[in-house]
């Protein structure tokens, strides 16, 4: 029997949160705290179960300084998950 209280994480949870980090809206500890949790206490969609746990842990391990999290890895982990990441340029006025 399921838990009431776990979460469904689906691939597009995974997506909206890369986009809110690399768009400044998420500070990297919070995308870290959300990663952990989503692993340790979230249902994996089982579509993308492989490539969801896979990634959870690659981003809870994000404020290692030894792992960090670059761009290029970003670009990867939206690739595996079937996404493309494009960059915008604007002025700051």
């Amino acid at each position: 029997m399921k838990s009431k209280s776990s979460m469904l994480i689906r691939k597009k949870d995974v997506i909206e949160k890369l986009h809110d980090y690399l768009n400044h809206k998420l500070e990297l500890a919070e995308l870290v705290d959300w990663a952990e949790v989503a692993l340790m206490e979230g249902e994996l969609e089982n579509s993308s179960f492989e490539k969801m746990r896979d990634t959870l842990a690659r981003l809870g391990l994000a404020d290692v300084s030894t792992f960090g999290l670059a761009w290029e890895e970003c670009e990867k982990i939206l690739e595996q998950l079937g996404y493309r990441a494009n960059v915008e340029i604007t002025e700051i006025n």
